[in-house]
Order: structure tokens, then C-alpha cells, then sequence
């Protein structure tokens, strides 16, 4: 018997991890074999660490020789820490052995977060991603306890960027399933919510050259149209007869022609109000005339993140058969210096007759989408607005990657999306939006609005002057500067370190679920 547990601890080695450090078979392994993710309980008290309900099932199968490996090795069941054993099970050639953290931990108040659902993401993560690196082509997880959290940290630890490598070079993808649990309904709604923010992780990573607006747009109808959304693609002769003179403003810098979509879903009655999501499309922002800085500029092709994210979103309410109305504005275009740029100073009538001018061009986001969006509520009357956007630095300096600043003149909306935000583990924060802010941007002489106010809160100024385009709907805007982007600090274990995130998908689908279903929120 020593000398089989001896075995069983030679055929281990560490792996790499950005939680803890794992063991995993020596190399030269074979592929395509299947791996198991097991959650185990932390350490507490007078109590050793304890397998899940489904891991204690394995361990009785194998006669006890997990519980034996878990104690000879140390693992205490720390949140992300684990091991992973070769050839324990004739069924699985690898099994992970991840810690969930403490049983039974629930919301936290301070935190904002529901810790027992975040906890298992990343633990169900941690592991998916530790046998896919060990090769392993179908990963079946724990759902410990939490089957549809588990889906989603699993679906989005394993998920590549991989358009725009050589096949040899792909990275594999595992397929994954739920193990020993019936709740394959709460696994496949887990899977369907990392599907869509995968979506628009793909879509905001994509290079500028290779995510073109054109190219968007057909990207977008290829993923929508199948799950019944209609989509309509609106191109420049439909533009000028609509008079969004603010968004071919910044359009017309570019050689690129621009696109406005409509995407519409229809849950329930065609008669019932919708909610209106309009999405930033800026494909590729360079600032204009107002020209960023060389270093790090290549980050902002994910300018359009804020559009890639409502359309993931929409189509995981397709897939969800959610019962409400949505419909995404979608302006689609590039911010580039030429001859035919906006110039600094210039000034623009809106569509509800107030003058902009365009005093930086750095910060277009708002004139491009002030236009569209109130051509959205002109057409479809709806029951309320929201706008997602990668607007301005202020927010990303305040908060980081920690939470997507939010913005609303509804305190039920705030409420709704902070609670959504604390169930997906993507949280929202509320930042002000006070007359201080208005009298920033709309205290000016010689024109009603103006593009950047005057002051340092970057944030809130954007937010007022898209609050001025808002005059009767409840209303929020989501700044996603420091969440949509690229991940480089607080890195969340089951994304990736240096790839665009897809945030906050997630939270605007249990958004709209909680207003859909309130009550089963």
C-alpha cells in the first residue's frame, strides 16, 4: 500500500497557476483524455478540510484514495488552492482537486458580492483551466452546489482568443460537463451566460483592421440572426435621411464607411414597451485631432467593447427565451485624424435641437452616440434607457478593474443592477450624477452643450451630457473604462491576464432577467 501511495505521488508535478500551484502529470502525457474538477471545503476549526457531496461520492467509488492523496499532499481546502492527480480513476485520467474556500459562506454586505457563488467560479475555473493545460479534451465539474456559477467560471477559464492564429498554433478548447448533479438546468444557463460574454470577448480583441464597423455588423448578424433577434443594418444613405449629424461627425475622419444597427428581441406582447440598450461602436479610437498616445494605443480597438457586450447580452436573452422587449442601438464607427476629421471647436445641432460643440476630440464617445440614442427613443418609446460605453479615464483611476461605474436617474434601476451585479460577481457601482456636473457642461455661452465640460471628473461630466439627451426615460449608463478593456491588474482568476474581458455581459443579463422574472430574481 506505501508503495501504491508512493506512486500515485511520483506521478505528480507543479503547474503553474495565478491562485496557487497545482500538480499535474509529467509531460509527454496523451491527449484527449478526460478530466474531473472536484471542490473541496476549507479547513475550519476543529474540522479538516472535506470534499464536496459529489467529490465524497468519488472518493467512496475509489475506496478512499482521494481523501488519502488530499491528506499526504496538504491541501487545505484554500479558496483556489488544489492539486491534480493522474490515473486515480480508470474513468477520469485526471482529477482536480480545487479549494472552494469556507462551507456555507454566503452574501457579504460590505463586500457587495454573494462570496458563495464567486467562490465556486473561480474554484471551478482554476481547475477547468489546470486540465486543459494538461491536455485534457472533455472536463466534466463539480457544480458544488452552485451548478450555474460553476458553468461560468469553467466557460470562461478555458475560452481562447484564437481568429487570428495558425491552426497548429490553436490552443484546444475542452468540452465541458456537468458532473453528478441533476441541475442541468442552472449548468446550461451557466454555460449560455459564458457564451455570451465569450462573444464579446471575441469581438473587442479582434484587431482594428480585422473588427472593421462593416465587418461588426455581419459579425453580429451571423451570431444574432439564428437565435431569432432581428438585426438591421444601417448604412450611410439612412443615416443622413435621419440626420445623426453627431455621429457622421466623427465618422467622416475615417475612410471606413459607419454603420448604425438595430437589434430586437421580442420575449413577450410586440405591444409592450422595450428597454433600449445603446452600445458605444467605436471600432478603433486614436482621440481624432486630439491624437492619444502612441504607447498602449492599441488597446483602444476595444472602444467598442461597450457595443460587443449588448450584443453578447442579447444573445443570451435569446437564449434564455427571456419574457421582455429588448432593442440595442449600435453606432459602429472609426475616430481617426484626416482632412475630413472634426476639428476642435466645431459645433453640431442634435436631434433635439440643442447645439454640441466638439471641444476634444479625445472624448467623442459621447458625440457619437448622442444622436443615436435619441433616435432610439424617438422610435421605440421605451420603458427605459440604458447606455453602455468606455467613456472616460475617471472612472477606471477610481475604481480599476473592480466595478463598472454606473450612472442613473432611477434609484430602483441602481438598486436592480447592484443587486445583479452582486450575483454575477461583476459588480456596478454608482457614481453621482448632480447638478454640479450639469452646470459643467451645459454652462456655456455660445452653445448648449459641450463635449468635455470643464473640470477633472471626466466620469461624471460624460455622464451629464448624455443625462441632458435623456429628458423623460429612467435612465442608466454604464462607464466600462476600467472593465471592459484589456485585464491588467486585480486579475479575476477565470479571465485572462492581457485579453479584452467581455464585462459586463453578465450583470446586464440578470439585469434584464430580474426585471423580466421579478419574482424569481
Amino acid at each position: 500500500m506505501n508503495r501504491l501511495r508512493r506512486s500515485f505521488l511520483k506521478s505528480v508535478i507543479r503547474l503553474p497557476s495565478p491562485w496557487s500551484s497545482f500538480i499535474r502529470g509529467a509531460c509527454g502525457e496523451p491527449a484527449g483524455f478526460k478530466g474531473l474538477v472536484v471542490g473541496l471545503y476549507q479547513k475550519e476549526g476543529d474540522k479538516g478540510p472535506r470534499l464536496t457531496p459529489s467529490g465524497e461520492k468519488l472518493d467512496d467509488r475509489l475506496h478512499g484514495k482521494l481523501s488519502e492523496l488530499i491528506c499526504q499532499t496538504k491541501i487545505n481546502g484554500a479558496l483556489g488552492r488544489g492539486k491534480v492527480f493522474n490515473s486515480v480513476d480508470p474513468d477520469y485520467r485526471s482529477i482536480a482537486v480545487v479549494g472552494v474556500g469556507l462551507e456555507g459562506i454566503g452574501f457579504n454586505e460590505l463586500e457587495m458580492l454573494d462570496e458563495g457563488m464567486e467562490n465556486v467560479r473561480k474554484a471551478a475555473g482554476i481547475g477547468a483551466r489546470s486540465l486543459q493545460e494538461v491536455g485534457c479534451h472533455e472536463v466534466w465539474v463539480d457544480g458544488m452546489d452552485y451548478a450555474e456559477q460553476a458553468a461560468e467560471g469553467a466557460g470562461l477559464a478555458t475560452w481562447r482568443f484564437t481568429e487570428q492564429l495558425a491552426k497548429k498554433n490553436t490552443p484546444m478548447i475542452p468540452k465541458l460537463e456537468l458532473y453528478d448533479s441533476p441541475d442541468i438546468d442552472n449548468w446550461t444557463r451557466g454555460i449560455f451566460k459564458a457564451d455570451a460574454q465569450n462573444l464579446a470577448r471575441r469581438l473587442s480583441d479582434s484587431a482594428a483592421n480585422c473588427m472593421t464597423p462593416t465587418t461588426f455588423a455581419q459579425n453580429t448578424v451571423d451570431a444574432l440572426c439564428p437565435c431569432g433577434i432581428t438585426v438591421e443594418v444601417r448604412t450611410m444613405d439612412w443615416i443622413e435621411n435621419q440626420k445623426l449629424h453627431s455621429f457622421l461627425m466623427i465618422a467622416k475622419g475615417s475612410c471606413e464607411p459607419p454603420v448604425v444597427m438595430e437589434l430586437s428581441y421580442c420575449g413577450t406582447s410586440p405591444e409592450d414597451k422595450p428597454i433600449l440598450f445603446v452600445g458605444k461602436g467605436m471600432t478603433f479610437n486614436s482621440g481624432g485631432l486630439n491624437l492619444r498616445k502612441c504607447r498602449g494605443m492599441d488597446e483602444y480597438r476595444g472602444s467598442m467593447s461597450g457595443a460587443a457586450a449588448c450584443v453578447g447580452m442579447m444573445r443570451c436573452c435569446a437564449a434564455l427565451s427571456l419574457p421582455i422587449n429588448v432593442v440595442c442601438i449600435i453606432p459602429l464607427c472609426e475616430n481617426l485624424p484626416s482632412g475630413m476629421s472634426c476639428k476642435p471647436g466645431d459645433v453640431v445641432t442634435l436631434l433635439n435641437a440643442k447645439s454640441m460643440a466638439v471641444r476634444d476630440l479625445d472624448k467623442a464617445g459621447v458625440v457619437m452616440m448622442a444622436d443615436p440614442m435619441i433616435y432610439g427613443q424617438n422610435a421605440y418609446k421605451p420603458r427605459l434607457v440604458v447606455d453602455v460605453a468606455t467613456l472616460a479615464t475617471g472612472v477606471q483611476k477610481a475604481f480599476g478593474g473592480g466595478a463598472t461605474g454606473i450612472f442613473s436617474n432611477s434609484h430602483y434601476i441602481w438598486k436592480q443592477f447592484q443587486g445583479a451585479g452582486a450575483l454575477t460577481g461583476d459588480r456596478v457601482w454608482r457614481l453621482p450624477l448632480w447638478n454640479y456636473y450639469k452646470k459643467q457642461v451645459t454652462d456655456e455661452l455660445g452653445y448648449d452643450l459641450s463635449n468635455n465640460g470643464r473640470g477633472l471628473a471626466t466620469s461624471c461630466l460624460a455622464a451629464a451630457i448624455l443625462h441632458e439627451l435623456v429628458p423623460c426615460s429612467d435612465w442608466a449608463h454604464l462607464d466600462t473604462r476600467g472593465t471592459g478593456m484589456l485585464t491588467k491588474y486585480g486579475i479575476i482568476p477565470y479571465l485572462t491576464h492581457g485579453r479584452m474581458t467581455g464585462r459586463p455581459v453578465r450583470t446586464m443579463v440578470q439585469f434584464i432577467y430580474q426585471l423580466a422574472c421579478p419574482a424569481q430574481k
